[in-house]
């Protein structure tokens, strides 16, 4: 763990020209340091669970690099008592790591099974505020909108619209956008108090294809 601490610590100090983030939020490294990564990772894997890279947990999907999931959460800037939604549950990892940082954590897994299973971690873990179902993440929940921050763990050919409609003011989104086999950049989606809009590119990055997305640009 400490290995995989120093490392995500390292790889900030190599990119923060490009992200504008110095070096990990001590809230975020007292996360990680409180969310067991083996309880998210196949038996299989178990042996490279603290290693710094994305490990594969079935039907296609991975569980994402631990400096991702550190970057992409600290872009974020939670607040304790905001709800977060996320689209992409996979194993479940990221979502335990949101739920030390804010009030409630909505997420959505496009594969059923994997949803079931990402539930039943969380009963076992103990985490209580996390809600997880299956379903086309695209859409987003807007029963529980609007969200302080969204976060996307798979890679959309374009921004939703619906994730952008169910942020509230004043808060963030972080979505990886491009295509599986070209091009990805991560992005940090600002909505302003007015309802604008802000796009910045944060940096290059790798994900799995967005399940369950429409073809409207």
């Amino acid at each position: 763990m400490q290995q995989m601490l120093e490392t995500i610590e390292s790889e900030y100090s190599i990119t923060r020209r490009m992200t504008g983030i110095k070096s990990l939020d001590p809230r975020i490294k007292q996360a990680i340091l409180d969310t067991p990564r083996d309880k998210f990772v196949p038996r299989a894997y178990l042996g490279n669970a603290y290693n710094n890279r994305p490990l594969p947990i079935g039907h296609g999907q991975t569980i994402s690099q631990p400096y991702i999931v550190a970057l992409m959460t600290d872009l974020l800037q939670l607040d304790q008592d905001g709800s977060v939604l996320e689209i992409g549950t996979g194993s479940g990892y990221q979502a335990a790591i949101l739920s030390k940082l804010c009030r409630q954590v909505y997420t959505i897994e496009y594969v059923a099974t994997l949803a079931e299973m990402a539930r039943a971690r969380f009963e076992k873990l103990g985490y209580r505020n996390i809600e997880c179902r299956a379903g086309n993440g695209y859409y987003g929940w807007p029963e529980y909108a609007p969200f302080d921050g969204t976060i996307v763990t798979a890679a959309a050919t374009h921004i939703p619209p619906a994730l952008i409609e169910q942020l509230k003011p004043g808060s963030r989104m972080v979505i990886p956008v491009g295509q599986q086999y070209g091009r990805q950049v991560l992005k940090r989606v600002t909505k302003n108090n007015d309802d604008s809009v802000e796009v910045d590119d944060i940096l290059d990055v790798a994900f799995v294809p967005f399940q369950g997305e429409r073809d409207e640009q």
